[in-house]
């Protein structure tokens, strides 16, 4: 795939054995039952900066910090901003010489692990100073010479998993501290797009652009199945949750089938297939049994109930709503607000941050 700067940049937006046994019928897609659009007056929304991405809350000071590329025409690398989690004003900003698209972060939140994606690489960051303190660069190269593009980074247990935008695609296992490779996940398919890991099975899950999920033992780096819960149907998918009361995974397309899937984690069945349209980020709140999307063509926000997949609330977020952050108390959404992209890969404005009361 070539990696140019708009492709990598919207496949970084958000924030990826043998074969099933038995591949499902295909169920007909429910529609999710219409519900009056709202707005709640407690969402406040700040213009932040050019080409933000994933966000994470820091579990010790709930200080949200921000991935961004900053703008892919005479920029030379991005800003990681920390942002107060209540007022969305900036506590610091860390000016970084590659940009940064995805994000995730130790147990204890003291590192920032960042995708480098159009260098092929990661870049860790201490959130006391704000230093880039580490950075490995993959070796990969595309059939054009492109660094695959680093694009969903996950943290367990001292170990980072990073998805491989290629073909055929790979996943990285870096160790956490010292930031070496120690291992690649081979024969991972069209492109890596989203990781998971579920406690509930202890496996970790893939999705990716061939319209797969990968079952990966974290213990042996083994590919243990491969679903295709759309069978021969073309889908290309992205980011998934999981309600782990239930065994549910939820994995979204916003290109292709353009729909919501559940899943059953433990077996790869289709439950059912929501008629949400373009869906891209996905979350699961917990404590409030929700779940949410966004609609990067339509520029919605959806909340559903999780149990009866009814629409409860919908935000109007125009231009692109993109990435999804649920608070650690269940009680706060923050939601990344792209632009378009123009031709020369500028945008047309400053991206938004927005934070949502449930």
């Amino acid at each position: 795939m070539t990696m140019k700067p708009c492709a990598l940049a919207l496949l970084a937006a958000f924030a990826l054995g043998g074969c099933a046994a038995q591949k499902p019928a295909q169920p007909q897609a429910a529609a999710v039952p219409a519900a009056q659009t709202s707005q709640k007056t407690d969402l406040l929304q700040r213009e932040l900066a050019y080409g933000v991405y994933e966000l994470v809350e820091n579990p010790q000071n709930h200080a949200i910090y921000v991935a961004t590329a900053q703008s892919f025409k005479e920029v030379q690398g991005g800003v990681i901003y920390k942002l107060d989690p209540k007022t969305l004003n900036t506590l610091g900003e860390s000016h970084t010489d590659l940009k940064n698209f995805g994000a995730a972060q130790d147990a204890e939140g003291k590192t920032l692990f960042v995708t480098n994606s159009l260098d092929g690489g990661i870049s860790a960051i201490d959130t006391a100073n704000g230093k880039v303190k580490g950075r490995l660069l993959f070796s990969e190269r595309n059939e054009k010479g492109f660094p695959y593009g680093a694009r969903e980074i996950l943290w367990l247990d001292g170990l980072l998993y990073v998805g491989g935008v290629g073909d055929p695609a790979v996943i990285w296992v870096v160790d956490a501290d010292t930031l070496k490779l120690k291992a690649r996940i081979k024969n991972a398919g069209k492109w890596v797009t989203g990781l998971h890991f579920s406690p509930t099975t202890n496996r970790l899950y893939a999705a990716n652009g061939g319209g797969e999920i990968l079952v990966i033992n974290p213990r042996t780096n083994r590919i243990e199945k491969r679903w295709k819960p759309l069978g021969e149907k073309e889908a290309l998918l992205l980011n998934m949750a999981e309600d782990p009361a239930t065994g549910r995974l939820f994995v979204t397309d916003n290109s292709k089938a353009k729909t919501t899937l559940v899943l059953d984690i433990r077996t790869g069945h289709l439950i059912k297939q929501l008629d949400t349209g373009d869906s891209l980020a996905v979350k699961f709140n917990a404590k409030r049994n929700e779940l949410y999307l966004t609609q990067r063509e339509s520029g919605k926000l959806l909340s559903l109930d999780a149990t009866t997949y009814a629409l409860k609330q919908s935000w109007d977020l125009k231009p692109n709503p993109n990435s999804l952050l649920v608070s650690a108390d269940g009680q706060t959404l923050y939601v990344t607000v792209k632009q378009p992209f123009n031709k020369d890969h500028s945008t047309k404005g400053l991206d938004r941050i927005v934070r949502i009361s449930l």
